[in-house]
């Protein structure tokens, strides 16, 4: 049997609803073999991050040698990056391996507002990671961070994608989920605009949904969808893990990933 494979670059959450621990149910849902190069360890859960011991980037590059002189990859997610040596050092490995298909979740910020990437590190992220990506999904918090825009409107997502397509990512999507109204998505390829409309789910339970719909383009990519496709097809996956959110713990409970492989009443797969 043949499998393609994703490796996720990104920070642990040991709440299990982000980060690694959500790249990987992702990974599995959708029937891509999901590895790891692990850049920082977070002590969180549903209310907040008490800790983050940040990894080496020596350490952080070794994870991905080994992986990929061994393993192979199909396609890469980043998240949590932390800090400017961490991107340098990744930037580095993705070009010394030439790895295709790299889907850059820009992580900034947790859900509970803690601090996930270093201010001075922005730099690094414009510079070195996105002129890599084939796809950057930053939401509003986010592109606004990246643009030094204020962004609530449509057309100023328009405009945003439009500025951080410059910096030489191939697709830009600028997530809505943090607006009022409905949850619109604007993709940019460089020269035209797609709208992914969904209508927005009453719940709190949002923990992890940036870095789920990320790695569902990513799993989408190694198996060779194009990235419109990949997109499209992620926005529906984040949906449903959206609507399937268990609600655990005291704060945000997680989305779930593997809400279409749970049980139903009758005991039956979704």
């Amino acid at each position: 049997m043949t499998i393609r494979r994703a490796l996720s670059i990104a920070g642990s959450d040991s709440g299990g609803g982000a980060g690694i621990q959500a790249d990987l149910k992702t990974f599995s849902a959708l029937g891509v073999f999901g590895m790891t190069a692990i850049t920082a360890l977070t002590a969180q859960n549903t209310t907040g991050v008490a800790g983050i011991v940040e990894l080496s980037p020596q350490f952080v590059a070794e994870q991905i040698d080994m992986v990929v002189a061994d393993i192979g990859v199909d396609a890469v997610k980043t998240g949590m990056l932390a800090n400017a040596g961490i991107i340098d050092a990744v930037a580095d490995r993705l070009r010394h391996h030439r790895l295709p298909n790299l889907v850059v979740d820009p992580v900034m910020i947790a859900k509970s507002g803690a601090p996930l990437l270093r201010p001075e590190a922005m730099d690094a992220l414009k510079h070195l990671l996105l002129p890599l990506a084939t796809v950057v999904t930053p939401n509003l918090h986010e592109a606004g961070a990246i643009t030094g825009m204020e962004i609530r409107t449509v057309s100023e997502m328009e405009e945003a994608a439009r500025r951080i397509a410059a910096l030489g990512p191939r697709y830009v999507v600028v997530k809505g989920g943090h607006r009022q109204a409905d949850a619109v998505d604007v993709l940019y390829d460089g020269r035209v605009f797609t709208y992914l409309r969904q209508a927005r789910i009453p719940t709190l339970h949002t923990h992890g949904t940036g870095c789920i719909f990320a790695a569902a383009t990513a799993a989408q990519l190694a198996k060779g969808d194009k990235p419109p496709a990949a997109v499209r097809r992620a926005k529906a996956f984040i949906t449903a893990a959206i609507r399937g959110a268990l609600p655990l713990g005291k704060g945000h409970g997680p989305a779930n990933p593997m809400y279409g492989l749970m049980p139903d009443d009758s005991g039956e797969p979704r």
